[in-house]
């Protein structure tokens, strides 16, 4: 399957108030949405001019969350609010300046965003199956372009601030859709890369995931930087905002494997929404990594819209310095007999924050619901912090459901028995780090990932 060239960009206008909003921060974000190019088939500009200007309200309607908001009340973004951004001047790359971030699982299955913008030059989708696309909205057949935009910004909380600001200045869409009964073996690597300049830049990333009735889809989303060699941990004084949108579609019987894997720069700023509606029967596993980013928020939406629904959270995050990781997740539980199981952990050193806050809701018409939740966290330093607040809103009385946390600190005594058995203090501690973690790596389905993330943590906790 060989991926053509976008059409000629357009820019849509917003036709917004002079003075909306009121919100300085916001009001210079819009401005930059309104300058932003789209890659779009022409036949449906009216349906984003429409989709642009309702955003839009929904976006002036709001303001800038503080910690005087329960849901970002241990996330401070003052600094954020600080800096003056602008769309991105430069998206040229190379195949070798993105070498390191490919998979060699994918090598024939990647398709590739800068800056948000899909680089058919960087991409690759020669060894995906018949009946499964990916690329961009604007290359897909018109009339699948047409089917594709009814499931954009139409999930449940598309009004929340920062889905709407995305939907009002996205400059393209990457697009994985799998045909009914397609079952597709080798991972998608989704790979969108920010490059960094010498202005704050603005980028709004967003990806649309379909599976039809009784696919399978194994899905690799992967937000890094361009970088020379150095470790693109190590700040530079170069920051950006990257606002992302993943919205995944999993129809019944249908299974998506869906890794997500944060990488920013050290002084980035990430904020992403994954929004997932699964239909009867179906099966998502999400396996989300953040290691990057200075300051990184993670929303994670999940609606159960049939019974015998499935779904696995597996999360780790890795923070060290003075990064700030938050995650929020919200499960709805609508139908009989659904399964949910999650497991978050988080690894904080030096002066770094993590946030988790999981949220499952159980309604009265979800009876027979099996649900586990449980996050993990190990401090390595002093003034390390955590803040986890796991929740289980139940009404139906017929269910299975238990949710806890631990924040600790490496065992002494697990340290003693690795010692007395000849193990060195350094690396008895480095063992029990690498145990911790690799709990959820194990579950990565790709093994070269697995096996950077494992270095990754080694170099990370090692220091």
């Amino acid at each position: 399957m060989t991926v053509e060239t976008s059409p000629t960009p357009y820019t849509p206008t917003l036709n917004l108030p002079p003075d909306a909003p009121s919100d300085e921060f916001l009001n210079q974000l819009l401005r930059q949405s309104e300058q932003q190019k789209v890659n779009i088939h022409t036949e449906i500009s009216g349906w984003l001019q429409e989709l642009r200007q309702r955003s839009a309200y929904d976006v002036t309607k709001q303001r800038m969350p503080s910690r005087k908001d329960e849901e970002w009340r241990f996330t401070d973004i003052s600094e954020l609010l600080g800096l003056t951004f602008q769309l991105p001047q430069s998206g040229e790359l190379t195949k070798n300046a993105i070498a390191p971030l490919t998979l060699p699982e994918a090598k024939q299955t990647r398709i590739v965003f800068v800056n948000g913008i899909f680089a058919p030059n960087l991409s690759d989708t020669s060894g995906l199956p018949e009946g499964v696309y990916a690329g961009n909205l604007s290359n897909l057949p018109l009339d699948n372009c047409y089917e594709a935009i009814k499931y954009i910004a139409y999930q449940d909380g598309d009004k929340e601030l920062f889905t709407a600001l995305n939907s009002t200045g996205f400059p393209d869409v990457a697009v994985i859709w799998a045909n009914p009964n397609v079952i597709v073996e080798t991972p998608i690597h989704l790979l969108f890369i920010s490059t960094v300049e010498e202005q704050p830049s603005f980028t709004q990333p967003r990806g649309l995931v379909i599976a039809e009735q009784g696919a399978s889809l194994q899905v690799v989303e992967h937000f890094a930087v361009a970088s020379d060699n150095q470790c693109s941990d190590i700040p530079k004084n170069r920051p950006y905002f990257n606002n992302n949108v993943t919205e995944v579609f999993i129809k019944e019987n249908a299974r998506v494997n869906h890794t997500r894997n944060q990488r920013e720069s050290g002084d980035g700023f990430h904020i992403g929404k994954t929004a997932v509606s699964q239909e009867k029967h179906s099966h998502y596993t999400c396996n989300a990594i953040t290691l990057g980013g200075k300051l990184s928020r993670h929303n994670l939406h999940i609606w159960q819209k049939g019974e015998s629904t499935e779904t696995y959270l597996n999360g780790l995050t890795l923070i060290g310095r003075e990064q700030l990781a938050d995650t929020h997740s919200a499960l709805y539980l609508q139908y009989p007999h659904g399964v949910t199981d999650q497991l978050h952990k988080c690894v904080v050193d030096d002066q770094a924050h993590s946030v988790f806050n999981g949220k499952v809701h159980v309604p009265q018409a979800a009876q027979l619901t099996n649900a586990g939740q449980l996050n993990r966290n190990l401090l390595l330093s002093p003034k390390a912090r955590v803040n986890t607040k796991p929740e289980l809103q139940i009404t139906a009385d017929n269910v299975k459901c238990t949710h806890g946390a631990t924040v600790s600190q490496i065992s002494a005594d697990e340290l003693f028995y690795l010692q007395s058995r000849g193990i060195n203090a350094e690396n008895a501690r480095n063992l029990l780090l690498d145990a911790f973690a690799g709990e959820i790596l194990e579950r990565l389905p790709v093994a070269s990932l697995q096996k950077v993330l494992a270095q990754c943590v080694a170099c990370r906790t090692y220091e």
